[in-house]
């Protein structure tokens, strides 16, 4: 079984920026593809970003792309998203995912990871 829990969410203004981290426990760091997601009240869970299990693939959102960045530190069993230029609608709970084996055609979707942890809420106001 994985455990992962997520830190560093926050309230920030536009334009601020946030660290979000995932650290994971109960199996091989380096053996989990890692992904992030978001989930705002009224919505349905979407795709943030994803990586690859030794940090050479890297996925992201068209609406985070150029601003937030993905990676992990396999020595320290955590995934990191660096949230830059953060705009009131990046508000909502940050949930890290994880899954040994994610095809590429479920990278973005919820059903491609069976881990989750409990979220962080990110707050950005204007």
């Amino acid at each position: 079984q994985v455990q992962l829990v997520e830190s560093g969410g926050g309230s920030v203004q536009t334009g601020g920026s946030l660290r979000l981290s995932c650290a994971a426990s109960g199996r091989t760091f380096s053996s989990l593809f890692m992904g992030w997601f978001r989930q705002a009240p009224g919505n349905e869970r979407e795709f943030v970003a994803a990586i690859g299990w030794s940090g050479s693939i890297l996925y992201y959102a068209d609406s985070v792309k150029g601003r937030f960045t993905i990676s992990r530190d396999n020595a320290k069993n955590t995934v990191y998203l660096q949230m830059n230029s953060l705009k009131p609608e990046d508000t909502a709970v940050y949930y890290c995912a994880a899954d040994p084996l994610v095809k590429n055609s479920d990278y973005a979707r919820v059903r491609g990871y069976d881990y989750w942890g409990q979220g962080t809420q990110v707050t950005v106001s204007s």
